[in-house]
């Protein structure tokens, strides 16, 4: 992708509205807090304490947006405590640029590692920055910055305390990702009934996943209907799979794949009931055509084979995702899982127990190619660059042009460039609006507070419909702050656009300088996603050479590796396609045809699952030889593509002939899915494997065809070009 076509995709993301659902009860809430906070403190005290009890509300109120799991009231606390730290640590070190910039520099470089814990922390660390650029302005003494200080951790606590008092929709971010596994599933079944190989993304089983690890005081708190149905979910993807495919479930045509497509819808409609259920806290209501659609006659049935088993364990596991969800009167009733009692919930750390955690995970990332790293030194070259320009240019507030760099610097190119685009936007409109609202209003601090706390309320209520309209609402309310504490509009609109646009600019620059491309990662992205579902599949082979509990274990962890290697693909993909950087070592059509094959062999690795025998019935000894075969080539071709070598197959090729010549060959459905994965395999080489001049044609196509998309969207013809 060329710079100009990059920049054309950034300001389109940056100023799109993104479909979501508004939350306005939670908004109110927040803005509530800041209300609490701001009222008495400008009655009170003074438009500065009023200022920093603001900022703490508003930070903290902010920071519960976030996609987290633990307990929003834990996240306002934290935010509100790390944002009183700041303060107070960024005026001992004020006066003087000696003992200020290093402080500022580690405190960003920090905050940038935190983005190694995840996106919640990354985002509230970089507000802990903001807010020691913006209160050392205000405290006079250590007394009174300590006084701030508290304040600031005032605003946390009470949008704390609000959130215990009045809790909206307990449990509500766990019950949504578990209702969105479900429907994924449910919408998978329904597309399988016309492309029995339709894909499916997993990443709402990883998502309700993580939303099912809990604190042990979590777990005995959370409803019973949050228990069981991700399991199911789980085990209901393959099922459905192998009973759509006509290789090893129904056939291909006549009443066997009628029958088949029936049993899929009638799978959808279950599964959509049973999300409702758990969205929405009622019990399950089925249609009663779908319920007499999983009634398996045993003298009519036109499914034989693997289909009829896989039609019959189909039913066995909506039965069970009925009851889980509360229908046929096992309502409240909370499941048992299988394995021991200490393994009945999956374990997430409490706080105090996070430290090692989060001290192992940014120990990884110090590394100069981690994206995450390079992030961090960015953010701290950016926050020292953009004080030290805003301190010597004749404008007051200085402390804007690096607040705006570190809020919408991401350690990804695409969204660092959106969010610049979007800030920029987003404050223009901000601050006209509030100007206006200013010049015709006049000077009024109680006036301007109202105004502040309404337009935290619009900032909250838009803040997953895009940044650049959330941003809006929050330049607005930083305009009436300052309109409280007694600043003209005059001072403060030039300044705060101007300095954006500074801080935006060296944001933008700063990955230019010291990037994070994904593109050069691609082939060691795909060479970790080949190793992991090679781990899979020869775990799954083993099962059936051996079916044991601790293989079943082995299985279920392989499947969870697999599926972190392929979000970290898919991930790393996405990213290259946004970034203005020639393709190194995979070319954009080999990227694509290399992860079209690896879905293909994954997906043929979940249809064996989907069969996997239990411990009485007859086991499959050749599968052992295969799963050996299988393993040891996917672990050498991870290697020759991550070195640029064509990846060789010889050993699965020799194990499944072999497989084919034995006498008792065992499952003919377990061998016919052997050959689907050989098949993948080989259309994996034939997508990444080229000779010398191959790979110097190729690129010189690749660059080719780059600049020939240029050049259609150029003279307004880029629509045809891609249709074609």
């Amino acid at each position: 992708m060329t710079w100009l076509r990059a920049f054309g995709e950034v300001v389109r993301s940056g100023l799109t509205i993104e479909e979501t659902r508004l939350e306005p009860l939670l908004a109110l809430r927040t803005a509530a807090g800041v209300a609490i906070v701001i009222g008495p403190a400008l009655w009170l005290v003074s438009p500065a304490y009023a200022a920093s009890a603001a900022l703490g509300a508003y930070s903290a109120g902010g920071a519960t947006f976030q996609r987290t799991w633990r307990p929003r009231k834990v996240i306002a606390l934290g935010a509100g405590a790390g944002l009183a730290l700041s303060t107070f640590v960024g005026y001992l070190a004020a006066g003087r640029l000696v003992t200020f910039l290093p402080l500022l520099a580690a405190w960003a470089f920090v905050a940038g590692m935190a983005w190694a814990v995840g996106s919640t922390a990354g985002i509230v660390a970089a507000t802990t920055v903001g807010s020691m650029l913006v209160t050392i302005t205000l405290p006079t003494s250590v007394g009174r910055a300590l006084e701030h200080a508290g304040v600031i951790a005032l605003g946390g606590v009470t949008q704390a305390v609000l959130i215990l008092l009045f809790p909206i929709r307990r449990w509500g971010a766990h019950r949504d990702a578990l209702a969105d596994a479900l429907a994924a599933v449910a919408d998978y079944a329904r597309r399988l009934r016309h492309d029995p190989t339709a894909p499916f993304d997993p990443e709402p089983l990883m998502t309700a996943r993580d939303a099912a690890a809990v604190t042990p005081s979590q777990a005995r708190t959370r409803p019973p209907t949050l228990h069981g149905p991700r399991g199911l979910a789980e085990r209901i993807r393959p099922v459905v799979a192998a009973l759509a495919d006509p290789d090893v479930g129904a056939p291909a045509e006549g009443p066997g794949r009628d029958r088949a497509r029936e049993l899929l819808d009638a799978a959808g409609d279950v599964l959509d009931a049973v999300a409702r259920s758990i969205r929405r806290g009622i019990p399950a209501e089925v249609r009663p055509g779908s319920m007499d659609v999983l009634r398996v006659d045993e003298e009519h049935e036109v499914l034989e084979g693997p289909a009829r088993q896989a039609a019959e364990r189909l039913v066995e596991l909506l039965g069970e995702a009925l009851e889980v969800a509360g229908s046929g009167g096992a309502r409240g009733r909370a499941p048992t899982l299988p394995g021991p009692a200490g393994a009945q919930f999956l374990v997430r750390p409490t706080m105090f127990r996070l430290v090692p955690v989060v001290v192992r995970a940014v120990r990884r990332e110090l590394r100069r190619d981690s994206p995450v790293f390079r992030h961090a030194v960015r953010l701290a070259a950016v926050a020292t660059l953009g004080y030290l320009i805003a301190a010597r240019l004749p404008l007051g507030h200085g402390y804007w042009a690096p607040i705006a760099s570190v809020m919408v610097m991401r350690p990804d190119f695409h969204r660092t460039y959106a969010r610049a685009v979007a800030r920029l936007a987003g404050t223009l409109a901000g601050v006209a609006l509030a100007t206006g609202m200013v010049r015709a209003l006049g000077p009024d601090a109680h006036v301007f507070g109202a105004l502040a706390v309404v337009s935290a309320g619009l900032s909250y209520t838009l803040i997953r419909t895009g940044y650049a309209y959330s941003q809006c609402f929050t330049a607005a309310y930083v305009v009436f702050l300052l309109g409280m504490g007694g600043q003209a509009w005059q001072q403060t609109v030039p300044e705060r656009v101007v300095l954006t646009l500074l801080g935006g600019a060296l944001a933008m620059l700063a990955y230019v300088v010291f990037p994070a491309w994904e593109t050069p990662r691609l082939p060691g992205r795909l060479a970790d996603w080949l190793a992991a579902n090679g781990r899979y599949a020869a775990a799954v082979l083993r099962n059936y050479a051996e079916p044991t509990r601790e293989h079943h274990a082995d299985m279920r962890r392989a499947l969870l590796a697999s599926r972190e290697a392929r979000a970290a693909w898919q991930e790393a993909y996405d990213r290259a396609r946004q970034e203005p950087v020639r393709p190194r070592g995979l070319t954009s059509r080999e990227a694509q045809e290399a992860q079209e094959a690896l879905k293909g062999f994954g997906r043929a690795a979940m249809l064996m699952e989907s069969h996997v025998p239990r411990a009485d019935s007859r086991v499959v000894p050749e599968a052992e030889r295969f799963a050996e075969a299988l393993e040891a080539d996917t672990a050498q071709a991870a290697v020759d593509v991550r070195e640029h070598r064509n990846p060789d197959w010889g050993r699965v090729e020799e194990a499944l002939h072999a497989w084919e010549d034995a006498a008792d060959n065992g499952s003919p459905v377990v061998r016919r899915e052997a050959e689907l994965q050989m098949q993948a395999l080989e259309d994996l080489a034939t997508a990444v494997s080229r000779t010398p001049l191959e790979r110097d044609v190729g690129s010189a196509r690749e660059e080719k065809r780059v600049q020939a998309a240029a050049a259609a969207e150029g003279d307004g013809s880029g629509a045809a070009h891609r249709g074609g």
